[in-house]
């Protein structure tokens, strides 16, 4: 799933917020920062924790305010882990 969340979510540890979550719901990809402010992420796993997953991100961590999230199904690529990208 390709994910682009939008609203107040960068500069709130908005991106290490989604690697607990990822790693704790068993959920492989990457987040990083767009330089539109938002930020995308990639998310790999069962459907079930994959809507977990997406569900989180809008609510994300106390400091942020989500505005949008837009999650676009997309073949998987093998993830391992859940890292932060440049």
């Amino acid at each position: 799933m390709d994910i682009r969340v939008t609203g107040r979510v960068q500069g709130v540890g908005f991106r290490a917020w989604t690697v607990q979550t990822a790693r704790r719901l068993g959920v492989a990809g990457w987040v990083r920062n767009h330089a539109d402010m938002s930020v995308l992420a990639h998310a790999e796993g069962s459907e079930t924790d994959v809507d977990a997953f997406v569900g989180a991100l809008r609510e994300g961590p106390a400091a942020a305010k989500v505005d949008r999230v837009a999650a676009v199904p997309c073949e998987a690529t093998g993830c391992e882990g859940f890292a932060i990208r440049p």
